[in-house]
């Protein structure tokens, strides 16, 4: 009687819906699972990984009611290969179940799924494969070499029916994710150049004169490159996404002063001709085609995004860069997941989550080798000027790159010996929560050390962040300043320079004087621990200057040369390293209008390890006059100064910094906005001597 009732039961087993929907699901998702993991990435892949994972959390619970009552129908049946791949299964599709859920949970709530839970679902589902095939198959030879055609006919019909039953779950599910695919609906990119855009400069130089380009030759629309905040809001990058988003390369195109010049070139020299400084300063905007016609209501910058600058797309999506300058790379429009580009938050969880699931193409995408040489730098940090700008011919301007590869800090084929930029100016940050921590490229760095490169960029703009009212620029300002004076430790390279400041400043004066004969002083100022000249950047704007102050033994100023006068001028004939360009006509360009430049009439920079040296002469003073603080003053009568007799010289000599001249700061501001540089004391040396 027990055997009759097991003969009659395995045609209800095949007939049991829950088999059906539970090896129905199984089966979509073993299909989506080789999907996801060998096509390449599109939509419909993407909507293979959401059904995949919503079809993998409604499987759990049926599963495990159905995996109890199989086992507890066959438990007591004797061991062999049937039941030994049966449990072999049930621990496999254990294992899918545990990681599908862990690694659901990590694309939802934390910064990326970890490799290995990845690696172990995706190991599991191949041998969950190499199991279920023969272990269907052989049941299926074992019912039929076992017993009778009579016998079996409603076992067949039972598995005939099973078979239908799970073909139309498949199906179901498959309609299911075919008509998602065709009903979603992307974001329009609108990749056209506008119908009255300038082709000034050849129709194949669409961005020219700047040389940078796009990969299809065509505009870009402005969404594709920006949108940074979505790298910091999905959880994944914060921390970087807060560095960057007070750095230069975050206010490039908001930058005041550029805003202001680019206006007036597009006044004096034609809207087209901005497109020079978008390719550095303003890709977005430069590539979405706004820099064409100029009229009163147009700022030759794009509505959207511009106030992104460099934005996190636009420089991870460069895959090709050359060292002439002046942004000669190829920019690349990356596919954007489902929904990112929409409005909404549930829009927003769902590419967040695939992101995170599905993260291949986005490494792909924004992960590259290339970031990590200063010849992707030198794109943008070195700058030229030539006829189709100023209309006369070829002049060098700032040369970041060539600067360091010319120098010191560069040991070709010896990483050990070399600083390059970013170890310098993307300094590593300890304790990363970034998902890209960690770097096996990098010849002193493993994927696990839990650090990632600062994205501040950190350089020598302690102004202009502040004057934007960025948030977190007061912070930013003050490691500038630090930044400048060398005050900031950078383990990675602690062993491969100096310590102390970038530019130490050395007084050399005698060690006696005797009143009332000259006094000749030296100040020596070194480039000790900057990787380019000291300054750089656009030096028509950019000051450094020596201040030297000279004062009795009682506080009395004797000498000085250096100050900043009430208009916040440099004294006339101060030791300043600043360029003086000219036009054509011997003009000064004072108003960094750089598409009049043909040359310099001045230039003062020091190369990597090369020093300077300014010399003053005074004549040292027996006394020095004193006004009485007892003597109250008035026009209607003298008062006798007293003299002291000056028995000692006090020397102070400082190196100042300021990022933008007085005179450009007026243009841009108005001389009566009271807006001033920060001026950054970079280094300082004091001496005392005997006068006699």
């Amino acid at each position: 009687m027990a055997e009759n009732n097991t003969k009659n039961s395995k045609p209800d087993e095949w007939r049991h819906k829950l088999l059906v929907v539970v090896t129905g699901i199984l089966v979509f998702e073993t299909i989506t699972g080789l999907l996801i993991y060998f096509l390449p990435f599109s939509i419909s892949n993407q909507v293979n990984v959401l059904l995949h994972t919503i079809a993998g959390l409604i499987l759990v619970i049926p599963y495990t009611v159905y995996q109890v009552r199989h086992w507890m129908v066959h438990r007591e049946k004797k061991i062999n290969h049937f039941k030994l791949t049966g449990y072999v299964l049930m621990v496999l599709t254990l294992a899918l179940v545990i990681t599908g859920v862990v690694l659901t949970y990590q694309a939802l709530f934390t910064t990326k799924i970890l490799p290995g839970w990845r690696l172990i679902h995706i190991v599991a589902t191949f041998a969950f494969i190499a199991f279920l095939i023969p272990h269907i198959v052989f049941v299926l030879i074992r019912d039929y070499r076992a017993r009778a055609l009579e016998a079996i006919r409603p076992i067949l019909s039972a598995q005939k029916k099973y078979g239908w039953q799970l073909l139309g779950v498949v199906a179901f599910l498959s309609a299911f994710s075919i008509i998602w695919t065709l009903s979603y609906e992307p974001v329009a990119l609108n990749n056209e150049f506008p119908e009255d855009y300038s082709y000034l400069y050849g129709d194949d130089r669409p961005f020219a004169p700047s040389l940078a380009n796009t990969s299809t030759g065509k505009a870009f629309d402005a969404r594709s490159l920006s949108g940074s905040a979505s790298c910091g809001t999905a959880g994944c990058h914060q921390e970087i996404f807060d560095e960057w988003n007070v750095s230069a390369h975050r206010y490039s195109a908001m930058d005041v002063g550029f805003q202001t010049v680019q206006s007036v070139m597009g006044q004096q020299n034609g809207p087209e001709s901005t497109r020079y400084c978008g390719g550095c300063h303003d890709p977005i905007s430069l590539f979405a085609g706004v820099k064409n016609i100029y009229t009163a209501e147009d700022d030759l910058t794009s509505i959207a995004g511009y106030q992104e600058g460099v934005s996190c797309i636009a420089c991870h999506a460069i895959k090709e860069t050359d060292i002439k300058g002046n942004a000669n790379y190829v920019m690349t429009q990356p596919k954007r997941y489902m929904y990112e580009l929409k409005d909404g938050a549930t829009n927003k969880l769902i590419s967040d989550f695939l992101i995170r699931s599905y993260p291949d193409y986005h490494q792909q995408s924004f992960q590259h080798k290339m970031f990590k040489s200063p010849e992707f730098c030198a794109a943008c940090h070195k700058q030229f000027i030539d006829e189709e700008v100023n209309n006369v011919g070829w002049v060098q301007l700032q040369n970041q790159y060539d600067n360091w590869r010319k120098s010191r800090w560069n040991t070709p084929g010896n990483p050990a010996e070399t600083i390059e930029c970013r170890e310098c100016h993307m300094p590593l940050v300890e304790n990363s929560e970034d998902p890209g921590r960690g770097d096996d490229l990098d010849y002193n760095r493993m994927p696990d050390d839990g650090k990632h490169r600062s994205h501040r960029f950190l350089a020598a703009n302690q102004f202009m962040p502040v004057a934007l009212g960025l948030p977190g620029a007061e912070e930013h300002a003050e490691l500038t300043v630090k930044w400048l004076r060398g005050e900031l430790e950078i383990p990675e390279i602690a062993d491969k320079w100096e310590q102390g400041p970038a530019v130490p400043i050395e007084l050399k004066t005698p060690k006696e004087v005797r009143a009332g004969e000259p006094v000749k002083v030296q100040v020596l100022i070194t480039n000790n621990k900057v990787g380019h000249d000291f300054p750089t950047g656009p030096l028509d704007i950019i000051q450094a200057w020596v201040d030297l102050t000279v004062t009795d033994q009682d506080g009395n100023e004797i000498y000085r040369s250096g100050k900043l006068d009430e208009r916040k001028f440099v004294q006339p004939g101060s030791f300043i390293f600043k360029v003086e360009p000219v036009d054509q006509y011997g003009n000064l360009i004072d108003r960094h209008n750089l598409w009049e430049m043909v040359g310099v009439r001045f230039r003062r920079a020091m190369f990597p390890g090369f020093s300077d040296q300014a010399e003053y002469t005074f004549e040292c003073p027996t006394f020095v006059e004193v006004m009485d603080e007892d003597v109250e003053t008035s026009s209607d009568f003298e008062f006798v100064t007293p003299k002291n007799k000056v028995t000692e010289l006090n020397f102070t000599a400082k190196l100042n910094y300021r990022k933008f001249d007085q005179y450009l700061l007026n243009f841009l501001f108005g001389e009566d906005s009271g807006i001033t540089s920060t001026v950054t004391v970079i280094s300082e040396d004091q001496k005392k001597i005997k006068v006699i």
